[in-house]
């Protein structure tokens, strides 16, 4: 019986080491937005640490208060253990006289997964500075959309909440996914308000319709024009007469936006409830439905007074992004 013993553990071992398949890699570490520099101290804190600083640090646009684009921590490559290696977003410097040719590559899934690696090398701190202003949007980009998908994938895999994609597929021939948590606020044939609640903060999506006149309807004036009206009539606000509107002295953003095959006119900015004290930011995503006939919205807001906003605002985001029309097939 032992020598029995003896021989299958010897032909299990012998099959592990043969043993080819996949490599299971751990889960992500680390919290949302944050970023893990490899680099020496040195170099951190001199004008290398000042140019990632100022390509990732600045300020994340269209909030009402500042918060930077991504939080830094460095971490010496003499202390890049196993602990940091499995964080979400790792960018690694390193300065070599051997390294002739700048080299600016990104990697995914290298220690952990779903992980984002950059690496940057140069022969000196001059052409390590050089390459990150040159592809500094770039780099914030890519750690941007990293975040964007981790949130949709999450909300793929785990999302519960498939009674509200079938309520939205219904109104409008496709859905966002959506998390535990979110639920049906208010509906109409053209309207559907989704939030996450609780004491003190709020996420919400809303998904709406309007005409679509001609090429011009993609104008920002008509869009929140547009805006404006279906949130007078469908978001009240707290008080008697109040009611939710897009501020207008706000310098608000607009782009064109491929993703996952859809074409977006995305506009960012910042809401206001008239006649009362509340607002926050928003994230809208501006498509013309199959018919050619309607532009949908959808419409990504964050209320959490308390709170910083980034994060929130991110993954209430992510949802929007996340849109599939039915039978849609994904990459």
């Amino acid at each position: 019986m032992k020598r029995i013993l003896i021989i299958v553990t010897a032909s299990l071992l012998l099959l592990s080491c043969q043993y080819n398949g996949p490599k299971i890699l751990p889960n992500i570490s680390g919290v949302a937005g944050e970023v893990v520099v490899v680099i020496d101290k040195a170099e951190w804190d001199a004008e290398t640490g000042t140019a990632l600083h100022g390509a990732l640090s600045i300020d994340e646009p269209y909030l009402a208060q500042k918060e930077p684009m991504f939080n830094l921590v460095s971490v010496p490559s003499s202390n890049f253990s196993k602990i940091f290696q499995s964080h979400r977003n790792i960018i690694i410097v390193e300065i070599s006289s051997d390294i002739h040719e700048p080299i600016f590559t990104h990697q995914e899934n290298i220690w952990a997964a779903p992980q984002t690696v950059i690496t940057i090398k140069g022969e000196s701190s001059a052409q390590i500075v050089k390459v990150i202003e040159e592809k500094g949007e770039q780099l914030r980009e890519t750690l941007l959309l990293a975040e964007k998908n981790r949130i949709i994938q999450n909300a793929r895999k785990y999302g519960g909440e498939n009674n509200i994609r079938a309520t939205v597929s219904e109104i409008f021939g496709g859905s966002p996914y959506f998390p535990r948590g979110y639920s049906q606020k208010k509906k109409t044939s053209d309207f559907i308000w989704i939030s996450n609640e609780s004491t003190y903060t709020n996420q919400v999506v809303l998904i709406y319709r309007f005409p679509y006149i001609d090429e011009n309807s993609f104008s920002l004036n008509y869009l929140i024009a547009q805006r404006d009206l279906i949130l007078q009539a469908n978001v009240p606000g707290p008080s008697p007469g109040s009611y939710m509107i897009t501020n207008s002295t706000d310098a608000r953003g607009i782009k064109n936006v491929t993703f996952n095959k859809m074409e977006y006119t995305e506009v960012r900015g910042l809401w206001d409830v008239q006649n009362d004290f509340m607002g926050g930011p928003f994230v809208c995503l501006f498509f013309l439905d199959k018919d050619k006939k309607n532009i949908i919205a959808l419409d990504g807001f964050v209320h959490a007074p308390r709170y910083d906003k980034r994060n929130y605002l991110r993954q209430v985001e992510a949802i929007i992004y996340s849109f599939e029309y039915d039978n849609q097939s994904i990459n």
